[in-house]
Order: C-alpha cells, then structure tokens, then sequence
C-alpha cells in the first residue's frame, strides 16, 4: 500500500516563529489600545505558541523508527503532543473567560483603528501558518492547524468589531466578541480532546466498522472462525491491525496464501502500518480461543 502524506516538521517550526513574535506584538498592542479581546487572543496565542513548540518537538520525535524501547516506533508521541496541547488551551481558554466575563459589567473604551490594524495582521499571520500545516495530517499537526484556523476566524471578527467601533461607541463589543471566541474555541478543543483522549485509550477508529469488518473476514472462503481481532491506532492516521483466524485442518499451503491475500485486500483501506495474522487449524490449541469474550457488534 501506499499512501502519501506530510509529516514535514519544518511547518510546524514556521508556525512557531510566526505565532510567537505575534503574540509578543499582540500582548505590547493589546495594552496600548486597551483592547481585552486582543489581550485574551494574545493569551490563546501564548498557548499557542507553546503548543506549536512542544508539537515541533514531538513531531521530530515521532518521525523515529522503532527501536529497542518502542518496538513500534515513536509515532504515539505525536499523539501525546495533541492531548497536552489541548489541556493548555483548555486552561488558557478558562483563564481569558475569568478576566473578560468582569468586563461585561463594567466595559472600557479601546482603540477602533488599533484594533483594525491587528486584526489585518493576525488574519495574515495565523492564515498563512494554518496553510503550512494543512497538509500535515498527524493528529498533533490537525489540533495545532485547526485552532489556527479559527484564530483565523476570530481575528476576522475582530475586524469587524474594529470598524463597527470607528463609527458607534459601544465598548462592550470588545468584552463580547472576546468571550464569544473563547467559548467558541473552548468548544472545538474540547472535541479534538475527546477524539486524541479515544486515540490515546486504543479506540477502535471511528472511520472503521470493526462488526463489518469482521463478517468480511469470515466471509472469506476457507475461514471457519475469528478471534483476537483488534484494530487501533498509533497517531489517528497509521493504524495496527491484528487478528487470528482458525481454517480447516485440511487447508492446504496454497489456500492459507489465498487466505492471506484475501485479507490484505479487505484491509487495504484502512492506512495499516502494523499487521499482524496469524492462522490457525481447527486442531490446534489457542488459549485466547477461549478466554477471549465475544465483541459485541
């Protein structure tokens, strides 16, 4: 099988460099024209950056063969990125929502045309980055690119507060459109959580009807029974398979290599990095043929 994807950490790094020295411009901006919605997406772009850095890191790593340690590689590191990288936004969301919902109450006046200006430049920073990693489909690469894709869409809203401010005087704008964006990436990463946390626990893939996939196997001529069918997967995109199949006693050397063949093109759409079939004769003697459960499908 081939399959054709990019694991170029060198986005990643770029990503990095650009969110960081935004964020620094954003935190230096954000006080000058006294704009909390600025001010909290320089705190969601400091998470940012830290995840990025630690994805750059841990992308690097994953791309390691397997060796002595990790006989399957290092790929689940990129996992481990994508689980970190959302608990540190989810914390960075809950500490903007603590410092903007107060300003509800008692609104300030900011800067209309500062705002504006920083909302050109955060659409153009966090645009061209997410374009980088759009190609990268590693589940770390996918958490850090999708929530630059929505700093993408908040920073657009930001520009349109921005010039709405230059013609009406409504403060409380800044403190709304702040909380809307958090509560709106505070969403969208709770979800990726969801998905990286399944990954992580050895979730069957959710693209993949394992009860389908069973009875495809037994439909294979020849093959009597299945056991001991797992499917899983090291980063949301390479998946492992194993199973054992109990055939005939009678099966001859040609059938078991039929067997095998069959089985390789019943799985060939399931990004398989790691197989594992082992085949077995009605006669003999397999200890999980009996302590395994049945799966219920």
């Amino acid at each position: 099988m081939s399959h054709q994807h990019n694991h170029n950490p060198d986005n990643i790094r770029l990503a990095f460099f650009l969110n960081l020295g935004f964020t620094i411009l954003e935190i230096i901006g954000g006080l000058l024209i006294n704009s909390v919605a600025i001010l909290s997406d320089s705190v969601h772009d400091l998470g940012d950056s830290f995840s990025l850095g630690l994805a750059w890191f841990l992308e690097n790593y994953a791309n390691r063969g397997s060796d002595q340690r990790y006989s399957y590689g290092y790929r689940r590191f990129s996992l481990l990125g994508a689980l970190i990288n959302a608990l540190v936004l989810i914390v960075g969301s809950l500490l903007v929502l603590s410092q903007t919902i107060p300003r509800l109450i008692d609104p300030e006046p900011f800067n209309a045309p500062g705002m504006i200006v920083f909302a050109v430049i955060g659409v153009a920073v966090n645009g061209f980055a997410a374009l980088r990693l759009r190609r990268n489909q590693s589940a770390n690469a996918q958490v850090v690119g999708w929530h630059l894709l929505e700093d993408v869409l908040g920073w657009a809203a930001v520009l349109v507060v921005g010039i709405v401010a230059v013609f009406v005087d409504l403060p409380i704008l800044d403190p709304i459109l702040s909380i809307l964006i958090t509560v709106y990436v505070l969403v969208n990463v709770l979800r990726r959580l969801y998905d990286s946390a399944r990954l992580f626990l050895q979730a069957v893939p959710q693209e993949v009807d394992l009860g389908e996939l069973r009875q495809r196997l037994l439909g294979i001529e020849g093959v009597e029974s299945i056991h001991h069918l797992h499917l899983w997967s090291l980063d949301g995109e390479h998946n492992v398979f194993t199973t054992h199949l109990v055939v005939p006693d009678e099966t001859s050397y040609a059938d078991m290599l039929r067997i095998r063949k069959t089985i390789r093109a019943i799985t060939q759409d399931l990004n398989l990095e790691h197989v594992t079939v082992e085949v077995e004769r009605t006669s003999e003697d397999c200890a999980m043929r009996h302590e395994e459960s049945e799966i219920e499908v």
